[in-house]
C-alpha cells in the first residue's frame, strides 16, 4: 500500500479538507480490517465444519458377538454389518455391561456404573453425556429407539439431544386389551417424538419408524456435523415376526408375552438380527446419498449378551445366551468402526480391550468436543487403534459393576467378585467364550500378581461409588448420635 492511503484510495488530498479525511479513511481502513478478518474466519469455519466427521453411534439391544456372521454366527445373518467390519475396524474384545440400563448409564456418561448408576430405568439428571459435549461444540443431536432413561417429558433435551423418537420414554410402551398386558415396541407401537405421545394402529413397524428418522434426520443436518444415537429397539425380546417375516401380520397389537408369543424363538431371533442389519445398511445408503459417507463415523455396538432362550451355532459350538449374567456370554458384545476418510489400513480385526466407557472420550475426541469437566478418567479412545496406533492407548483391564456384583478381567483372565471382594471367583480365558475356571491354589506366580492387582483395582473403585451422582442422590451420611451426659 502507498504511503498516503488517501492517494491509494483514490481520493483528493486538499489541506483544508485533511481533518475530516483523515477520519473518513480511518473509517475506511477499518472496516475493511474487519471485512478481511471476517472472510479468513468464515474461511476458517468452513474448513473446520468440514473437517469434523458425522457421528453415528448404533447400538442393538440384547445382541451379543456371536449373533454377527462376521464374528462368526453360522445360523444369523448380517451382510451389511460384514461389509462395514471389511472396510472398517473389528474388534474382538469390546464388554458391555450384563442389562441394559446399567450398559446406557455407561456408555452415555463414560463412567463406571460404581460411580453413577441409581436404579434400573434412571440416569441422574446431573449427568453429563457425550451428546451434551458434542452439542457444545456445535453439532446437531438426535436419538431414536429405546430410550428408558427417565420418563421426564424433556429427559432427551435435558441430556443433550435436540431431537428425538422413542419407545419408553413417558410411557411404559405397553398397553391393555381384554386384561392382558400388550408389549407395544414393534408391530403397531407406542412412540414419542420429542416428549409427544403417538400411537400407531396400521401395521407400522416400530425398528423402520425410528430408521426412517434417523435418515430424516440425517439428510436435513448433512451441511452440518451431526450425531446421531441409535440404541435400537431390536432384538430385544419378545421374539416376533418382523415385516419380512413369513408369519408378519400388521393387525397384531403385541405380545401378550415377555419372551414372545410364538413357538420358534431362534428363528425370530434370525429374523430379527437380519432387519437390524438391514436398518443399518438403510443409514449407511442414506449417509451416501447424502453425500456424507466419507466423512461419517459409525460405530456399532450391543448393549449386553444376548438374552435366553437363544443358542447361537457359532464356530463350530453352541452359545448359549447369558443376557444378565457376569460370563462372556453376559458381556461380550460386537464392535464395528467404520470410517472411510479417517482409519487407517480398514480391514483390521483387533484384540485391543473396549468397554463402554471408551465410548464418551473416543467421541469426544473425534469430533473435537473437550470431555466433560471433573471426567475421571474411566475410558481411553479408541482413536488410535482407529489410526493404526494402539500402542498409544493405555488399556490393560476392563471394569463391570452390576448389582453388588464386579467384574476385573483383560484378555486371558477375569475376576468376579461381590463389591466388598468375597466370593471371588477366577477365569482363565484363550478365546472367545472359553473361560476355565482355577482354583486359587492352582494358579502360577504371575497369575498370583494378576489376581492381586485385579483385587487392588476391585477395591480402589469400591471406594467411589456415587461420588458422581447429583447431591439428592447421594447416600445421606450417617449423623453423629449426641453423647448426653449422665
Amino acid at each position: 500500500m502507498s504511503e498516503n492511503p488517501a492517494m491509494t484510495l483514490g481520493v483528493i488530498d486538499r489541506p483544508n479538507q485533511r481533518p475530516c479525511l483523515r477520519k473518513c479513511l480511518d473509517l475506511m481502513l477499518a472496516s475493511i480490517a474487519v471485512m478481511m478478518a471476517m472472510a479468513v474466519s468464515t474461511q476458517a469455519s468452513g474448513a473446520d465444519q468440514v473437517a469434523r466427521p458425522n457421528i453415528v453411534l448404533i447400538m442393538a439391544d440384547d445382541m451379543g458377538y456371536e449373533a454377527l456372521s462376521v464374528n462368526g454366527s453360522e445360523s444369523c445373518r448380517t451382510p451389511n454389518l460384514d461389509k462395514l467390519a471389511a472396510g472398517g475396524v473389528r474388534f474382538s474384545n469390546c464388554f458391555a455391561n450384563p442389562l441394559c440400563t446399567p450398559s446406557r448409564v455407561k456408555l452415555m456418561t463414560g463412567q463406571y456404573n460404581v460411580r453413577n448408576y441409581i436404579k434400573f430405568g434412571v440416569l441422574d439428571r446431573g449427568q453429563v453425556t457425550f451428546a451434551h459435549q458434542l452439542k457444545a461444540a456445535g453439532y446437531k443431536t438426535c436419538i431414536a429407539g429405546k430410550w428408558q432413561l427417565g420418563k421426564q417429558l424433556d429427559a432427551p433435551q435435558h441430556f443433550g439431544f435436540e431431537q428425538s423418537c422413542l419407545w419408553q420414554h413417558t410411557r411404559s410402551g405397553r398397553s391393555k386389551q381384554d386384561g392382558k398386558v400388550i408389549d407395544r415396541r414393534f408391530v403397531n407401537p407406542l412412540l414419542e417424538f420429542n416428549g409427544v405421545e403417538k400411537e400407531y394402529t396400521n401395521g407400522e413397524y416400530a425398528p423402520q419408524i425410528c430408521t426412517d428418522f434417523i435418515c430424516d434426520f440425517i439428510d436435513r443436518n448433512k451441511a452440518k456435523p451431526f450425531l446421531v444415537y441409535y440404541p435400537m429397539i431390536l432384538t430385544h425380546c419378545p421374539f416376533d415376526p418382523t415385516p419380512d417375516s413369513t408369519d408378519w401380520d400388521p393387525k397384531r397389537l403385541g405380545s401378550t408375552t415377555y419372551k414372545g408369543d410364538r413357538n420358534d424363538p431362534q428363528r425370530l431371533f434370525r429374523d430379527m438380527v437380519a432387519y437390524a442389519d438391514k436398518a443399518v445398511g438403510q443409514i449407511v445408503a442414506q449417509l451416501e446419498k447424502s453425500g456424507v459417507r466419507d466423512n461419517t463415523f459409525l460405530l456399532f455396538t450391543g448393549d449386553n449378551g444376548t438374552d435366553v432362550p437363544i443358542v447361537t451355532p457359532w464356530n463350530g459350538t453352541r452359545v448359549v445366551g447369558g443376557k444378565g449374567t457376569m460370563t462372556d456370554e453376559g458381556t461380550r458384545v460386537p464392535m464395528i468402526a467404520s470410517w472411510p476418510s479417517g482409519i487407517e489400513q480398514p480391514g483390521r480385526v483387533v484384540d485391543d480391550l473396549v468397554e463402554f466407557c471408551d465410548v464418551l472420550p473416543t467421541l469426544c475426541e473425534v469430533s473435537g468436543a473437550k470431555t466433560p469437566p471433573k471426567y475421571p478418567g474411566d475410558g481411553a479412545s479408541i482413536v488410535p487403534i482407529l489410526k493404526n496406533r494402539a500402542k498409544a492407548r493405555s488399556k490393560e483391564w476392563i471394569y463391570i459393576w452390576y448389582r453388588g456384583q464386579v467384574m476385573v478381567r483383560n484378555r486371558q483372565y477375569s475376576l468376579v467378585a461381590k463389591v466388598d471382594g468375597s466370593n471371588a471367583k477366577w477365569m482363565r480365558y484363550q478365546g472367545q467364550f472359553d473361560g476355565q475356571p482355577i482354583a486359587a491354589d492352582a494358579l502360577s506366580e504371575a497369575e498370583v500378581a494378576v489376581k492381586q492387582q485385579f483385587q487392588n483395582t476391585l477395591t480402589q473403585l469400591a471406594k467411589t461409588r456415587l461420588t458422581g451422582v447429583s447431591k439428592k442422590n447421594q447416600p445421606k451420611k450417617k449423623q453423629k448420635q449426641k453423647q448426653t451426659k449422665k
